[in-house]
């Protein structure tokens, strides 16, 4: 069995944005030669997320309105854990929506569903952060 692993890093310009990430994934798979196996991508912070959905702007859209509605940002004070940093809602909406997916594949190509692609999903951004490609198999 064969293994690669490589880092992708991120620094948006914002404080949450969704980027899909499955161009670089797709190039991961490519340069680890495996044609059946699994991948792994894991968001290695724990503000930012991992996760698998539609590319759409209109689901974009109802999503960062979902995501905020269940943990907003301000006001700041409502939340215990921003006594040194103000990021408690992004440590929630990192909880809501996953910390990683595992994607297999198939005759050297992830093996998706219709529509389906891979996003970093940042909370708490401008800042650089990781996230960890492992693929495994022959």
């Amino acid at each position: 069995m064969k293994s690669y692993r490589k880092e992708l890093w991120f620094e948006t310009k914002t404080r949450r944005e969704l980027i899909n990430i499955t161009p670089q994934i797709t190039q991961c798979v490519k340069e680890s030669g495996i044609k059946e196996g699994l991948v792994l991508v894991n968001a290695m912070h724990i503000t930012a997320s991992v996760f698998i959905n539609d590319d759409e702007n209109g689901l974009h859209q109802d999503m960062e309105k979902w995501l905020e509605r269940l943990a907003p940002e301000l006001p700041h004070s409502q939340y215990a854990h921003n006594t040194y940093e103000d990021n408690a809602d992004a440590h929630l909406k990192r909880t809501i929506m996953g910390r990683e997916v595992v994607v297999a594949i198939s005759n050297g190509l992830l093996d998706f569903g219709t529509w389906e692609q891979i996003f970093y999903g940042e909370f708490d951004g401008k800042r650089k952060k990781r996230v960890l490609v492992k693929i495994i198999g022959e």
